[in-house]
């Protein structure tokens, strides 16, 4: 049952809680910082997929949606929330964006687990059946703007040139 546990929101938290003792720890001002932003971008992420376009939409997760639920293979609780975009997809692509953008020219190994952390994220909403792929896809574009955007301007704040994903050179 790896795939209800990677959706799971507590999966992750001990991963974060990491991140925001281990920041401030060794970078100390810059750290701080770098929490507040992390945090900003959860916030930001979260309320534009949350409350902003998921009331507009109105879309009904697979698992609610009268004409396919029987179908729909569900493996956990389904929610009684709306399904386009998926929150879920779009802090996790956030926060690993952001992570990339703000730690992968220091640390170049951050960009390949930030996207793969944050896929794995997405392919497990719709594995588990409370999402569409079109859900995830939007999720995951609007999270990756909201990462871009916090990582350039707590790179600008810090002076810092914004990480590039690595070239294979």
């Amino acid at each position: 049952m790896l795939m209800p546990f990677l959706r799971n929101q507590w999966t992750w938290a001990p991963l974060y809680l990491f991140l925001l003792i281990f920041m401030p720890l060794n970078f100390k001002r810059k750290g701080w910082m770098w929490c507040v932003f992390f945090l900003l971008t959860f916030a930001i992420s979260d309320y534009l997929s949350a409350s902003v376009i998921k009331p507009y939409y109105l879309r009904l997760r697979p698992c609610n949606n009268p004409y396919i639920q029987d179908i729909v293979h569900l493996l956990v609780p389904c929610g009684s929330g709306y399904s386009f975009p998926s929150s879920h997809a779009a802090n996790h692509f956030a926060l690993g964006i952001f992570a990339a953008v703000t730690m992968g020219r220091r640390y170049r190994w951050v960009w390949p687990a930030g996207l793969l952390w944050a896929l794995s994220v997405g392919y497990a909403q719709v594995y588990v059946g409370v999402h569409f792929p079109g859900d995830v896809l939007a999720g995951g574009a609007l999270g990756s703007i909201a990462g871009v955007l916090t990582g350039y301007a707590y790179n600008r704040v810090y002076q810092r040139p914004p990480a590039l994903p690595p070239s294979g050179n």
